[in-house]
């Protein structure tokens, strides 16, 4: 079994094949990618269950933007969480912050109460928080399996630097303080391990190699898109149905190739 983790984030069920076929570890599901992913439906999860093996973590989120939810968004997340769960999901991908960019805590142990034994990703709200070690110490506490970050930078080259000084103290619980953490945690209901550290943003192949030389991180998520034209022949120029920038003729799919070259980078 590889020591190494490669999560491939998709929106459709072609998609999900491709990753799965190119070697993917895991799913992060979620709909409208192109602007960041928004909470997918219930059904395209389903028919993703239905035909590809691989767990599946749901991402939710709302809407478009920043991650201050107000409450009629944050009682629709924690109702997806609880829908999600009843449906099957390995796991689920939140997060909440306040306004001052602190996590929001009260709102998170509800979604982690929610979310009952699935695993938990911290998304990439961790990337705009205001004090990323303090918000890794209550993702601890709270009991998250990982948090997806870019290291706080708009891609994870540029962010490497925090993401392996979050991987140092991950790596420190487990190598030099395993017995002290462990009577902490019993004591406290942590777990024993904190979070996984897995790299976001820009994750390519050459990347991937690049952190294999260069850090400790070993999990790894990419979206490895290609833009396929549409089989449209009518085309009706000029009638945007949402970005006017964006062609209504482009589809956004998984390349397996990438997503089979990236495993290869991972097990050279």
């Amino acid at each position: 079994m590889s020591q190494y983790t490669l999560e491939c984030c998709v929106d459709s069920v072609e998609s999900a094949l491709a990753a799965a076929e190119g070697g993917a570890d895991r799913l992060e599901l979620c709909a409208a990618l192109i602007i960041g992913g928004t909470s997918p439906g219930l059904a395209l999860f389903e028919q993703v269950k239905t035909c590809c093996h691989l767990p599946v973590r749901v991402l939710l989120r709302p809407r478009f933007g920043d991650f201050l939810y107000t409450d009629h968004e944050f009682r629709i997340i924690r109702r997806e969480v609880e829908l999600f769960r009843e449906a099957g999901a390995e796991g689920v991908v939140i997060g909440c912050l306040r306004a001052d960019g602190s996590l929001h805590m009260e709102r998170m142990r509800e979604l982690m109460e929610a979310a009952g034994g699935m695993k938990v990703t911290l998304h990439r709200a961790f990337d705009v928080c205001a004090d990323p070690i303090r918000t890794y110490e209550q993702a601890w506490e709270l009991g998250i399996d990982t948090i997806l970050t870019s290291g706080q930078e708009s891609d994870c080259v540029s962010g490497m630097p925090l993401l392996q000084k979050l991987c140092g103290l991950r790596r420190q619980d487990v190598c030099r303080e395993g017995a002290r953490q462990e009577k902490e945690a019993a004591h406290s209901h942590k777990p024993v391990e904190r979070p996984q550290i897995m790299a976001g943003a820009g994750v390519t192949p050459e990347v991937i190699r690049t952190f294999r030389a260069q850090t400790d991180i070993t999990a790894f998520h990419l979206s490895a898109k290609k833009i396929l034209d549409s089989g449209m022949v009518y085309r009706r120029a000029g009638v945007p149905m949402g970005i006017p920038a964006m062609s209504e003729y482009s589809i956004f799919r998984t390349d397996r190739e990438v997503v089979a070259e990236a495993r290869r980078a991972l097990e050279d």
